[in-house]
């Protein structure tokens, strides 16, 4: 006799498997295991829609003068109070708040352009990485608080004839602290550039005769967006705190435009009688730097492959 044959099994598919998740798909899901970084992101977007939506909800304007209400306490019509003109101090806070934010954000972009154009020439083109090192390190040699405060002096006058008064020194105040804020990215935009173009996929491309621009624009700049975007948040609490710094130095806008350090230089004269006109501004410089700065803590951590999914 011989053994009946085994009866065919049907086959069957395999169990689907879940897609892979994308890269920032992973980033995020590292973010958001950074509780400070949540906090910050919340806390920074609550400011922006402070001072950017505000206004439009607060009906005071930040230059009414009524001299009946000087020198008041916080009230239901003027919650943080009114200055030594009767100008509402709510008001002025988020004027001002528009006015440090958007000096950041610009002065931050122009930072990081700079930056890391140097470092992407220095780590790429070896003729060029040492002069541009030495330019880094000579610029990074410079004591900044004084180099600024000579190009506010310097150049004030002349841009506020050409741009008025409020534009002239947003320009002048953008552009000192963007070109002295430039070096950090640069050297670590030219690191990571070093080590890129060693790798396989640039040698390949190389083979094939891409041209360098083609190699820095679509192989090399999105392999270091990942310190660029550490670096944009970082600069922006830096840009905040140095025009806040010009600003209460009184070498920033004029006494009538407020800032953040403004409000801070006005409010010293009553320091004694009024204390929370210090409070309010020296407050949300501090929170809007610290949330930055847990923001981009939170970035360095999330963006780096080698601390994702630990």
């Amino acid at each position: 006799m011989t053994d009946a044959p085994e009866p065919i099994t049907a086959l069957t598919d395999p169990e689907p498997t879940a897609p892979p998740h994308s890269q920032w798909r992973d980033v995020w899901d590292q973010f958001k295991t950074h509780r400070g970084a949540l906090i910050g992101t919340f806390i920074f977007f609550v400011i922006m829609a402070a001072v950017f939506v505000g206004p439009w909800l607060w009906g005071i304007d930040a230059t009414f003068i009524d001299v009946r209400a000087r020198n008041q306490g916080p009230s239901w019509a003027h919650p943080f109070g009114t200055d030594q003109l009767g100008r509402d101090t709510l008001a002025r806070m988020m004027a001002g708040g528009q006015t440090s934010i958007a000096v950041g954000l610009t002065a931050m972009l122009l930072a990081l352009g700079l930056g890391s154009l140097v470092g992407v020439l220095a780590g790429f083109f070896r003729r060029l990485d040492g002069p541009l090192m030495r330019l880094t390190d000579l610029f990074l040699s410079l004591p900044l608080l004084p180099l600024l405060l000579v190009m506010v002096l310097l150049f004030r006058e002349t841009l506020n004839g050409a741009f008025g008064p409020e534009k002239g020194i947003f320009i002048l105040i953008v552009v000192a602290i963007g070109v002295t804020s430039w070096m950090p990215t640069a050297r670590i935009v030219r690191g990571d550039v070093l080590a890129l173009k060693e790798r396989e996929f640039i040698l390949a491309a190389r083979s094939i005769g891409t041209t360098n621009y083609n190699l820095i624009t679509r192989h090399i700049l999105p392999n270091v967006m990942s310190p660029i975007m550490v670096s944009a948040t970082l600069g922006i609490a830096n840009a905040i705190i140095t025009e806040s710094a010009l600003s209460f130095l009184g070498l920033g806008f004029p006494p009538d435009f407020p800032t953040w350090g403004r409000l801070l230089n006005d409010a010293t004269v009553y320091l004694q009688d009024y204390p929370e006109r210090v409070f309010w501004p020296g407050l949300a410089i501090s929170l809007t730097v610290l949330s930055i700065n847990y923001l981009g803590d939170g970035l360095r951590d999330a963006l780096d492959p080698r601390i994702r999914g630990r």
